[in-house]
């Protein structure tokens, strides 16, 4: 597969502003902050959810939301997707209406790490799934971190932000930032089902921490490994388990962690012969806030 590299402009003036402050000195600072703005998300005429965000791709972020959510499945439709910036909304149109409009009876605005989510219906989702046993080669893994920590990036412009990196073998292919790591996923299901891409042979790389709901959202894109610099949480690990998602935290350097779904790794690259991180490398992910 031959796909873009998409991934937010750090010069994108839409996307980050400055401001003016003072250090612990008293001296003045410039520095430069990310945007986060509302969008709102329709489902035809059902008025969805609220999600804070930085703004771009916001097609994407519906669809994946959508998906995600169990409320856009395969047999619905997608006739149109408007996107409206005065607005701020993104109204996705399908041919009939959908079995799932008349769930959701009223918004939800959140901020921070992620839009609202429908959990239960996520849960559902899961007994569908069934996860391709897709091998995942440990060489990959080191040369896939060294590129995403140097690639170009609104966290190296601006900080508080995640990162979430569509990848095939030891190649990024689509990278997606946003205020929240959850968004940043919904963005490359969004991506996934508008270029209809196939998820059996993919990796899914996050900056955030490998909670349940991301585990969750990895397991029902298909997409059967999912690999952060971050930790882990106890409720992540049992779904990963339970579904056969393999699950690979701390990854950092020479080291990594497999806590789920270790029959895909093939460990073919000798950890003492990797690079370890660099004094002053902890970027993405680098602690578990």
């Amino acid at each position: 597969m031959t796909a873009p590299r998409i991934l937010p402009d750090p010069s994108d003036p839409r996307l980050t502003r400055r401001v003016q402050g003072t250090d612990q000195a008293g001296q003045p600072v410039d520095l430069s902050v990310v945007e986060e703005r509302p969008l709102t998300i329709f489902l035809n005429r059902q008025e969805i959810v609220t999600a804070m965000t930085i703004g771009d791709y916001p097609d994407y972020l519906a669809l994946g939301f959508l998906r995600n959510q169990g409320m856009l499945r395969d047999n619905d439709q997608v006739t149109a997707v408007d996107y409206d910036d005065e607005l701020e909304t993104v109204v996705v149109r399908t041919a009939r209406e959908t079995s799932y409009e008349d769930k959701v009876q009223k918004k939800t605005r959140t901020s921070g790490c992620a839009v609202g989510t429908v959990f239960g219906d996520m849960m559902e989702g899961l007994e569908r799934v069934t996860l391709p046993d897709a091998p995942l080669r440990s060489s990959w893994l080191y040369a896939l971190a060294r590129q995403i920590n140097t690639m170009p990036s609104l966290y190296l412009e601006a900080g508080a932000i995640h990162g979430t990196v569509l990848c095939r073998e030891d190649k990024p292919l689509v990278y997606m930032e946003d205020v929240g790591r959850h968004n940043a996923v919904d963005k490359i299901a969004g991506y996934l089902y508008r270029h209809g891409v196939g998820p059996a042979d993919k990796i899914l790389y996050t900056t955030g921490r490998l909670t349940s709901e991301m585990v969750i959202k990895t397991a029902l894109m298909g997409i059967p490994a999912l690999a952060s610099r971050s930790g882990f949480t106890a409720w992540g690990v049992e779904i990963a388990r339970q579904v056969g998602l393999t699950l690979i935290g701390r990854m950092r350097g020479q080291r990594f962690v497999c806590l789920s779904g270790e029959h895909r790794l093939i460990r073919d690259a000798d950890p003492a012969d990797q690079p370890d991180d660099p004094r002053g490398a902890g970027r993405k992910g680098a602690t578990d806030d």
